[in-house]
């Protein structure tokens, strides 16, 4: 008998009443599932060290002001790229998928699309991204191109380590180091502590996000930090994200940012921690929240770097 997910065509964790659920043809339906269209959300956690870079890099030259254009390009950036690297995630991971209750709903594991059809759609992907990348200077598009390591490896990881969210925080913030460079030709220590903060930040917020799914996953023997640090959880959380704010504010001073930048920083700092005092790890449903929340953290940071430019 077919599960409600698998005859209805939608996924057990994404939003209801989503636009692409309402909206989109039924033919376009499945793919936009494989590249998480209907979850914008965690979209946003890889464009927001895009805003980032490039808001420290306009704090660096304030001649130069914001660029608003890069920002849109690494936007179209960011949505092909996710989608590419959630469809190869999805092709990697189909059996385990299967056995878990919040994803055995996905395309591929409900047989609402071959593997063949969701590789096709991953070149795709690609090529979109491609094509963003090749919009800015040579050394943004080597690091750009280096990125794919990391995409192709973040799939095994859950096989082989406890520290998946490690590997996710490495390709998701890339986007700190290709900002700055898009800007400026070349790296420096600002966007490296930009970027260090930001892997810091991910493996806090995907800890939470994998507590959702941590006795599956002990079933299935996928391992996770959700799953090593078991009830130091809310504790290794909150010292990951002490440990992100004291990087991006020593970024942020680097550069020249003063009091606007850290009066703004209370805001993420504010977010931050209402994760961690309300967080209940054994409610998968309260995990979810406070993991979407983050999408609110990267939004204050970048406010954050903007608002010094402009007082």
């Amino acid at each position: 008998m077919q599960t409600p997910e698998k005859a209805t065509g939608t996924v057990a964790d994404a939003s209801r009443g989503n636009w692409l659920d309402r909206y989109a043809p039924e033919w376009l339906k499945p793919y936009g599932r494989l590249a998480r269209w209907d979850r914008p959300l965690p979209l946003l956690l890889l464009f927001w060290p895009c805003g980032f870079a490039l808001a420290l890099a306009a704090l660096a030259e304030p001649a130069r002001g914001f660029d608003w254009w890069a920002l849109i390009l690494f936007y179209i950036g960011s949505v092909a790229m996710r989608g590419a690297g959630c469809t190869f995630n999805d092709i990697v991971d189909t059996d385990i998928d299967m056995k878990v209750a919040r994803t055995r709903s996905r395309p591929i594991p409900s047989g609402q699309v071959t593997k063949r059809q969701a590789a096709l759609f991953l070149v795709l992907q690609a090529l979109v991204g491609l094509v963003v990348l090749l919009q800015f200077n040579a050394t943004t598009v080597m690091l750009g191109v280096a990125s794919l390591v990391l995409v192709a490896i973040y799939p095994f990881m859950k096989r082989v380590t406890w520290w998946p969210q490690l590997f996710l925080g490495l390709a998701f913030n890339w986007g700190a180091l290709v900002g700055w460079t898009a800007e400026t030709g070349s790296l420096a220590l600002p966007p490296l502590l930009l970027y260090v903060g930001g892997i810091l930040w991910t493996i806090g917020y995907d800890t939470i996000y994998a507590l959702q799914d941590i006795e599956d996953d002990a079933l299935v023997g996928v391992k996770s930090t959700a799953r090593l640090f078991g009830r130091r959880a809310r504790l290794l959380v909150a010292l990951f994200y002490a440990a992100t704010v004291v990087l991006w504010v020593a970024a942020g001073l680097m550069v020249g940012a003063g009091w606007p930048f850290l009066v703004g920083m209370l805001s993420v700092i504010g977010i931050l921690g209402w994760q961690v005092r309300t967080l209940e790890p054994h409610n998968p449903a309260n995990a979810l929240v406070r993991f979407r929340a983050n999408h609110w953290v990267g939004l204050a940071f970048t406010a954050a770097l903007l608002l010094d430019l402009v007082v």
